[in-house]
């Protein structure tokens, strides 16, 4: 008996099709899902000759309750469409499809917005007018090359991917389709458990002695672009070479619904800042919001009591802040219920629930009791390598805001000292090529570990005064790199920008109220008049420290847990607890890949809009500069720099 394909739909596209299926299987037409479907069907195709989603919404419903594998076809602003092949059992579908296209697309609002007007008139559609008999032939000839490969057993290509052909040109090809993590249609995303949260550090070598990496780029390579780098289905969507910067600067574009964001990769060579930026944006992804767990704790921080983190213990806004009647944010009440995720708490060891506004980005969350930034999230290659770089991200923020907050006079830091070749010559390209000199200073804070603070000053006349950078890892000299890179990165692309609209960070510099996005911060210090805020670091009459006689943290092991455990030692030693939440989606844990947001109670948090800075019930912005040695007694608040930071 020849195998049942079903045939659903109207119009030319099915006619074509269906004259090629009826020499090898038995084709079964219906105008509509809602008419019968035989037993022993196989396939089914949903075939128009328009666009109609609210039929593909009504086949997910129906052939996956059925368990029948369907494919569709269909034709949409002069490009013929066909795929994804849906199977029943899987993950990947037709709205993780359309997901991808209208997001990956330039006009996501309104093209999302076209496709509900079709979702609710579906009869009134008419066939796409870029429709042509040769057009509609070669979609024919491919679906039916599909429907037979699916139907003898071979592998489709249609499997994981959708055929995009232009109606005009007959120009096309396969674009891979990743599983939308959230897709109502298909994902399986696991609640929130508590258990789940729980971590228990397992060994994980480095790919080399003196790397901090558990999986090695070229590992890496053979799926990055594959998987999540697409023009039109992609996680990401373009890429664009930066041919000003002094090194090889990669920018990814990771689109979201309503805007875009730029991912930067900053390295030595453009292959690798590629491969970067991409990672950058997964990382991004992943912390915009609950995409790998489905928050279940909805309930006032009062009644959970010992079992969730004080959400004063992380800093909160200004009560003056809290006031303005447009101040988006609510100060923070302990009765007033809102959404938990699980963390694990490594000072208590033990699991502890998290707000959720802390544990992904403001913009993912809705209205909340304070601005939340990537502050602390981090991807890598195992979940270990993933907490111990958002520990490093921490810690260089939290140095940062330490010394402009406290005015730290740092010692400054001979570069030169370091027994790096590639620094040296990285700092000596920054100097010629660009026309800045480099300041580096010592930013480590009580906890031992690492930090530097990094500026470039213009020796030209035109282009930004000064900008800042920082850094943090157990190896000082990637630190200092990170830096350097971080610098070099921003400041010759902005020169234009800093020349155009020199005014307006005049107006910044005037009323700091006025400085409200990141680009605002490090702009604003490109300014010569705003040279003197900085005094406290330009000061010549300092301490110089050789890196010999600066950085004292000794690491040797192959296997990057233990230089983790060491550094949590650390932060047990001096009471403050590390947390972490598990961030990790199916869209990057299918390639084995981790992403974490760390959060360190106590510890400086960056934000971006000086009405929007959280120092407030933070002490140690007030002891740990006497500590250190720079004042001989605590601080006040009042004390504090009043100024925007310079962090860009």
């Amino acid at each position: 008996m020849r195998d049942i394909v079903l045939v659903v739909g109207y119009g030319m596209l099915v006619d074509k099709v269906c004259e090629r299926l009826d020499i090898d299987f038995k084709v079964i037409r219906r105008a509509s899902i809602e008419e019968d479907i035989p037993e022993m069907t196989e396939l089914v195709l949903v075939l128009h000759d328009t666009w109609v989603p609210s039929v593909h919404q009504q086949a997910e419903n129906v052939f996956r309750h059925l368990r029948i594998p369907w494919l569709r076809g269909f034709l949409s602003f002069g490009e013929g469409v066909i795929g994804p092949l849906v199977q029943p059992d899987k993950e990947g579908c037709s709205y993780c499809a359309d997901t991808r296209l209208l997001v990956a697309g330039r006009e996501t609002p309104e093209m999302w917005g076209l496709r509900e007007q079709r979702m609710a008139h579906e009869d009134s559609l008419s066939p796409d007018p870029w429709s042509s008999n040769t057009g509609l032939l070669q979609l024919a000839y491919l679906i039916a090359g599909e429907a037979k490969k699916a139907l003898e057993g071979d592998d489709p290509q249609s499997a994981d991917h959708i055929y995009l052909m232009n109606m005009k040109t007959l120009e096309g090809s396969w674009r891979f389709i990743l599983p939308e993590a959230v897709c109502p249609v298909c994902s399986n995303l696991p609640e929130d458990a508590e258990q789940s949260a729980r971590i228990t550090l397992k060994p994980s070598p480095k790919v080399s002695p003196g790397s901090f990496r558990t999986r090695s780029m070229d590992d890496l390579e053979k799926v990055l672009e594959h998987d999540y780098l697409n023009t039109r289905t992609g996680i990401t969507n373009h890429k664009m070479y930066d041919s000003v910067t002094v090194f090889a600067d990669v920018i990814v574009n990771l689109p979201l619904f309503s805007r875009s964001e730029g991912t930067g990769g900053r390295t030595y060579s453009y292959k690798l800042s590629e491969m970067t930026g991409i990672l950058e944006a997964l990382e991004r992804s992943c912390g915009i919001g609950a995409r790998g767990k489905r928050t279940v704790v909805f309930d006032s921080y009062r009644h959970l009591g010992h079992h969730a983190l004080d959400p004063l213990e992380v800093g909160v806004h200004e009560d003056e802040h809290y006031d303005k009647p447009d101040f988006p944010y609510q100060k923070f009440n302990p009765d007033r219920k809102m959404n938990w995720v699980w963390g694990h708490s490594f000072l208590q060891d033990r699991q502890i629930l998290v707000p959720e506004r802390l544990a992904y980005y403001s913009l993912g969350c809705g209205d909340g009791f304070v601005y939340e930034t990537s502050n602390g999230c981090a991807l890598g290659g195992s979940l270990e390598e993933a907490v111990f770089h958002g520990i490093m991200e921490v810690i260089e923020r939290d140095a940062f805001l330490m010394t402009w907050y406290a005015q730290l006079n740092l010692p400054r830091l001979d570069p030169y000292s370091a027994d790096d070749k590639e620094l040296h010559l990285m700092i000596g390209r920054m100097k010629e090529i660009g026309g800045y000199d480099f300041h580096l200073y010592n930013a480590t804070m009580e906890h031992g570990i690492p930090s530097v603070w990094a500026l470039v000053k213009n020796r030209k006349q035109k282009g930004m005064n000064l900008l800042c950078a920082a850094g943090a890892h157990l190896d000082p000299i990637r630190a200092v790199k990170s830096a350097v890179y971080e610098l070099a990165g921003m400041v010759m692309s902005l020169e234009d920008k800093f020349e155009s609209h020199k005014s307006n960070y005049v107006k910044l510099y005037q009323d700091s109220s006025q400085v409200n996005t990141m680009d605002d911060h490090g702009m604003l210090y490109g300014l010569k008049e705003a040279e003197g805020r900085l005094q406290f670091l330009l000061d010549e009459d300092r301490q110089v420290q050789s890196f010999a006689e600066a950085f004292h943290w000794e690491t040797h092991h192959r296997d990057l847990t233990e230089d983790l455990k060491k550094v949590l030692d650390a932060f047990k030693n001096l009471g403050l607890d590390v947390i972490v939440v598990d961030q990790t989606t199916a869209e990057i844990r299918r390639n084995g890949l981790h992403c974490v947001k760390v959060l360190i109670p106590g510890m400086l948090p960056m934000t971006f809009g000086h009405d929007l800075t959280r120092v407030k019930g933070l002490k140690r912005v007030l002891t740990v500069p006497a500590e250190l040695g720079y004042y001989d007694r605590p601080l006040t608040y009042d004390q504090l720099n009043p100024h925007p930071h310079p962090f860009p």
